[in-house]
């Protein structure tokens, strides 16, 4: 278990360095007024294209390749590839809920229903991400452990730096809300639009796409070793 966990860690500590830079040059973007379209202010998913989001398929390639080449590739490439759409079937459940619990932003919200409604679907949502999660680690179990270490090492910091953002007002997609909230204390918004999606939805997107592009890699790494050989 402690090799795993080394093997794991030299694996994904440069793509984490990588990422928490992106993470650090998206808010320093923001921060400095740079241009809207690639340090997008007004929203949490408003899809600006200095994100960490796109770095998910590439370096799932690369731990699917590494991984394989190291022969710790998957046992089949067809039932990981099948257990992983499962875990994508998940994300059109989690996007249905994110809305009415008040994750996404101010043009889909809901003002008309209940807090202790919009928690309970929060719950929910939370629930349906850790499924998804299951299954995408059951693929490929080398892989989906990998991508999860990974998806805490980007994700754990994005949190945080929103529960901050928010404290200070900062004006940017890391502090922004609703403009008609519900009575939410600074630490529930944190939990609802920051805790919440960050290590429910994102780290199912993580996992899922992130195996999804590794297994291509995978089928691609062994085709070569079989040229090679």
């Amino acid at each position: 278990m402690s090799q795993d966990k080394s093997r794991i860690g030299k694996l994904i500590l440069v793509p984490a360095v990588i990422t928490l830079a992106v993470t650090l040059l998206r808010l320093v973007g923001e921060l400095q007024g740079w241009s809207p379209t690639l340090f997008a202010r007004e929203c949490i998913f408003c899809g600006a294209l200095v994100g960490i989001w796109w770095l998910v398929p590439v370096f799932g390639a690369w731990f699917g390749w590494k991984l394989t080449r190291a022969g710790s590739g998957p046992g089949s490439l067809g039932r990981a590839f099948g257990l992983t759409l499962a875990a994508l079937a998940v994300l059109p459940l989690t996007a249905f809920l994110a809305p009415k619990a008040g994750i996404l932003p101010e043009r889909l919200w809901r003002p008309n229903v209940p807090l202790t409604e919009s928690l309970t679907i929060l719950s929910v949502f939370v629930a349906f991400s850790i499924v998804g999660v299951a299954i995408g680690i059951l693929a490929w179990p080398a892989l989906g452990r990998t991508l999860l270490a990974y998806a805490l090492a980007a994700r754990i910091p994005v949190a945080l730096l929103m529960l901050v953002a928010m404290l200070g007002n900062w004006g940017t997609h890391y502090d922004a809300r609703p403009s008609y909230p519900p009575q939410m204390s600074t630490l529930a918004w944190w939990v609802t639009l920051g805790l919440a999606p960050q290590l429910g939805f994102w780290i199912l997107y993580t996992i899922v796409f992130g195996a999804l592009f590794g297994i291509v890699a995978a089928a691609i790494a062994r085709r070569r070793g079989t040229a090679a050989g």
